[in-house]
């Protein structure tokens, strides 16, 4: 018995959001400030969609803390969209609060990882204290925070376009085999 060796249907919507992903990244490097607005809208639109899901759960479980969590997330979100431009200017410190806490965390876990004997330990200590320097410099100059998120920003959306556009080609590239 042979067997048949399937095409892979190809995904024309890949490569149109490919593309569009690519042309959000260069859009992001050269407009950041528009582009921590974006992503400010979008953190309160996420709080208040999350906030929403609790209360939906409230109603089902009739739990207290699902309520106070749902109206806190509400509440935050509206909040953040009602002040999109402190909230876009507070992204690089809230994000280098994230960087420094979790640089303590690679940090202490890197050393709890070196005394139970493994090797890469030194990575996970190297990488903390380059999370801490780092989120130390934007507290320091939130103007490097700025311009870190966009350019991160930029650049994920850039290589997401990228790597899409690489997935359909190969996947055009098989089909034709």
């Amino acid at each position: 018995m042979t067997e048949k060796k399937e095409n892979p249907k190809i995904r024309k919507g890949l490569i149109f959001s490919s593309i569009f992903m690519l042309i959000a990244g260069v859009l992001v490097w050269f407009y950041p400030d528009t582009a921590l607005l974006a992503a400010a809208l979008y953190l309160g639109t996420m709080f208040i969609i999350g906030g929403s899901g609790y209360l939906a759960d409230f109603y089902l479980l009739r739990s207290g803390w699902l309520l106070a969590v749902g109206l806190l997330n509400i509440i935050v979100g509206v909040i953040l969209i009602l002040n999109l431009g402190i909230t876009a200017a507070s992204l690089p410190v809230l994000l280098a609060v994230w960087i420094l806490c979790v640089g303590v965390i690679q940090i202490a876990f890197g050393v709890d990882a070196g005394s139970g004997g493994n090797p890469a330990w030194k990575w996970l200590v190297i990488a903390g204290f380059l999370g801490i320097i780092f989120a130390l410099l934007i507290l320091g100059y939130p103007v490097i925070g700025v311009f870190a998120v966009s350019t991160m920003l930029g650049a994920y959306f850039f290589l997401y376009g990228c790597l899409g556009i690489a997935e359909y080609i190969e996947m055009k590239r098989n089909a034709t085999k």
